[in-house]
């Protein structure tokens, strides 16, 4: 099914909809400030979205800091979840990261997310420490996973 979906870099006239995913992913979502500042000042950063046709339908990014890629965000609409989207902005971000030369990859999952958990298992992620009250929002903890050998 994913197979009619498709990714490129994020710019600055996605912001609408990113937004948009975003409000409806988190409860404590990201500002629109935070967005462009990480696209138009953050030279580290690379963002990407996902589109079902022109429609976005999720996005992802991630951070080239020497050798590692530190994923930033990973979110899909909610209508459109368990369509196979989280699985290719994943696997688009490990892609690029390698291509930038990045070595490894990590990133930090609420404990109670069981079908990102599953997801990043399946992609070679092994958990490697605990965030504790990571989350101020809901004083969750946090897993930190990482992927060797992108």
């Amino acid at each position: 099914m994913s197979s009619e979906f498709s990714v490129r870099l994020m710019v600055a006239e996605d912001l609408d909809a990113v937004m948009s995913v975003e409000k409806d992913s988190f409860c404590t979502p990201w500002s629109r400030s935070s967005f462009e500042e990480e696209l138009a000042k953050n030279r580290l950063a690379r963002y990407i979205v996902a589109l079902d046709g022109s429609e976005v339908v999720g996005y992802a990014g991630t951070w080239l800091v020497i050798n590692e890629a530190h994923v930033t965000n990973v979110a899909v609409r909610g209508s459109r979840r368990r369509q196979g989207i989280g699985r290719l902005l994943m696997e688009t971000l490990m892609v690029l990261a390698r291509h930038e030369g990045m070595d490894s990859m990590t990133l930090e999952v609420r404990v109670a997310n069981q079908a990102a958990r599953r997801l990043y298992q399946q992609l070679g992620f092994v958990e490697a420490g605990l965030r504790k009250d990571y989350y101020s929002e809901t004083k969750e903890d946090a897993l930190i996973l990482w992927r060797e050998k992108l």
